[in-house]
């Protein structure tokens, strides 16, 4: 295997001990979209001993302009992200445990799903799950990546737990701020962003799967690659930030159904916190005389009252080609269940 790695190897930062630092490690990506995709593919090819990726989507054809994993075959096998990601990535290199999960990163479950990581990667598109990220990373004391990408830019920052300023700390100066907050609805996402970006994580996560602590970024880098810059903005904790106080609000979620728009594919997932999976062939015998279903094994396809949902054996489902909340949770409740 030490042909495998021998660019690698001779490389200063990484060298022999850092590769057997890195076959022991564990990292945990939370979402494969662009950035998530770009991520575990760096990882596994660098060796990285064990990778966890975590999705709760389906792949979709406008997936394929920018998340590197995938392919038409996927779509067309109506395969969910995390396990087309584990079963391309187990032919690249099968020397290493590479699994994949079909979840709903949330506050019931959050803490499960990452414990034991050396890093945890950020591969999410909303602000929320991100929040929930940092909140269990702290308590948990596991360093994170985050990142994030839109239209032509991106920017990532490393945070430590109880050392360096957390994601709370800037997005409650973000939010001190005025502006309008872009989406992949309103902006629109080019490759290269999510591809810089995603590189740029994967080298700090590197850098702390090999014990170089210090050549961490302490800072917020913002890139824009239409445009050519490539800015370092120092950063500090902010003096109200709940969770650097140890106060960790996303983990104390209330059960429930509960919905969010999935950035820019007009649609809504619906999450019943409280449920607990379900089983496919009663959920299809149930709808089908008022709706048209079909499932897999993975996922349940039903179309009623012009609207098609999609769900998943947790009891998640995303419903398609709308954006109105309540909506979308009437459909659950009326089809699904509660």
């Amino acid at each position: 295997m030490i042909d495998r790695y021998s660019r690698q190897l001779i490389f200063p930062g990484i060298g022999e001990e850092g590769q057997a630092k890195l076959a022991n490690s564990f990292a945990v990506i939370v979402g494969c979209g662009a950035l998530g995709t770009v991520i575990a593919t760096a990882l596994v090819r660098a060796g990285a001993g064990k990778v966890r990726i975590i999705d709760r989507d389906f792949i979709e054809y406008h997936n394929l302009q920018r998340q590197v994993l995938f392919d038409e075959d996927d779509i067309r096998h109506e395969l969910p992200k995390a396990t087309a990601a584990e079963r391309h990535l187990k032919k690249v290199n099968s020397s290493i445990e590479i699994e994949g999960i079909v979840a709903d990163v949330n506050y019931t479950n959050v803490e499960g799903l990452i414990s034991g990581a050396d890093v945890v990667m950020d591969g999410l598109d909303n602000l929320e799950t991100r929040g929930l990220v940092n909140d269990a990373c702290l308590k948990l004391g596991i360093p994170w990546v985050y990142g994030s990408a839109i239209s032509s830019s991106g920017m990532t920052m490393t945070v430590i737990p109880h050392d360096t300023p957390c994601f709370r700390c800037i997005s409650i100066s973000a939010s001190e701020a005025s502006g309008a907050i872009l989406t992949c609805d309103t902006a629109g996402v080019i490759s290269p962003a999510p591809f810089v970006v995603g590189s740029l994580q994967t080298a700090e996560a590197l850098k702390l799967l090999v014990g170089a602590r210090r050549s961490i970024n302490r800072d917020l880098i913002c890139v824009d690659v239409w445009e050519g810059t490539f800015v370092r903005i120092s950063i500090s904790s902010h003096p109200d930030c709940p969770a650097c106080q140890g106060k960790y609000q996303f983990l104390n979620g209330k059960a429930g159904l509960k919905a969010v728009s999935l950035c820019g594919q007009n649609a809504v997932q619906v999450l019943n916190t409280s449920a607990g999976g379900v089983s496919f062939p009663e959920l299809a015998a149930r709808l089908k005389p008022v709706a048209k279903v079909s499932y897999n094994d993975f996922m349940l396809q039903v179309k009623v009252d012009n609207h098609e949902m999609v769900v998943f054996p947790d009891g998640r489902a995303i419903v398609k080609n709308t954006n109105d909340l309540p909506l979308a949770r009437g459909l659950y409740a009326k089809y699904i269940g509660t």
